[in-house]
């Protein structure tokens, strides 16, 4: 499996604080079933993104563990002014292996209504967003509509593995669920950062939803998708998205409209 949004490099933000720390994490991936990683660090005013260093510390992790894993290096992109007008004056620095896909992460509490302009200017520009945990927000969990406006113009989702199983509790697993149900799911990822506290979890999560769902969307959302962003690659064709273009915010009949049937 490929694992595109994980906190493996040591030292640089909320995840593993030393070396070895960050050994014993990839450790439990490889034993998950997972043979490339992308390493994420989060690019926000609370840590420093500092490329340079990420490099050297994914280097350092790649050659103790030889060809049984392979990491590669993009950033948990907070959606700030600065970072934004960064973005585009290098790409790069940013997204999954230098290429076109940019993983994203919202605020909990407050998403500006022209986010959906944001993202169609990066789309414009040949960053494809790639939207984290929509499972897991607070003003997502309230307005899912949000995401079909996303999905749309051209974004991708990706679920957090754990949210299927559970461990972020039951509405972020109703709502999880829901959106694979509808197949607005592109990509599931560990979001792992320690094996303590948030470890991988991408074996579990394949294996519910080849139970619950079938064979092809387990490999489809844990294999093929997240194998094409980490390579740069287009995605196949996807199957239909159900409902992207109904308004789930169905507004209560006044009397107007129901005097005149409407």
């Amino acid at each position: 499996m490929f694992d595109i949004h994980y906190h493996l490099l040591y030292g640089v933000d909320d995840g593993p604080a030393e070396f070895e720390d960050s050994l014993a994490l990839a450790e439990a991936s490889i034993e998950d079933g997972v043979s490339h990683i992308v390493c994420t660090p989060h690019a926000n005013d609370r840590y420093q993104f500092r490329p340079e260093v990420n490099r050297e510390r994914r280097d350092k992790l790649q050659e103790r563990l030889g060809d049984r894993l392979t990491l590669g290096l993009g950033c948990d992109f907070h959606l700030s002014y600065d970072n934004i007008e960064n973005l585009h004056k290098d790409p790069s620095r940013f997204t999954i292996n230098g290429k076109q896909y940019l993983l994203v992460e919202f605020p909990d509490f407050s998403i500006s209504p022209s986010m959906v302009n944001t993202f169609y200017e990066m789309i414009s520009a040949n960053i494809i967003p790639v939207i984290t945990h929509p499972e897991r927000n607070p003003t997502l969990l309230q307005d899912q509509t949000r995401i079909s406006e996303w999905i749309k113009i051209g974004c991708l989702v990706q679920v957090t593995a754990a949210s299927l199983i559970g461990r972020f509790g039951n509405r972020s697993q109703a709502m999880a669920r829901d959106l694979v149900r509808k197949n607005w799911v592109h990509i599931i990822a560990s979001d792992a950062h320690s094996t303590e506290r948030r470890g991988p979890a991408m074996s579990r999560a394949y294996e519910y939803l080849k139970s619950e769902f079938s064979q092809e969307t387990a490999d489809r959302l844990c294999f093929a998708n997240p194998k094409a962003v980490y390579w740069g690659e287009h995605l196949l064709p996807q199957p239909e998205a159900h409902g992207l273009y109904e308004d789930m915010r169905i507004p209560k009949k006044g009397f107007f409209s129901k005097l005149f049937g409407r």
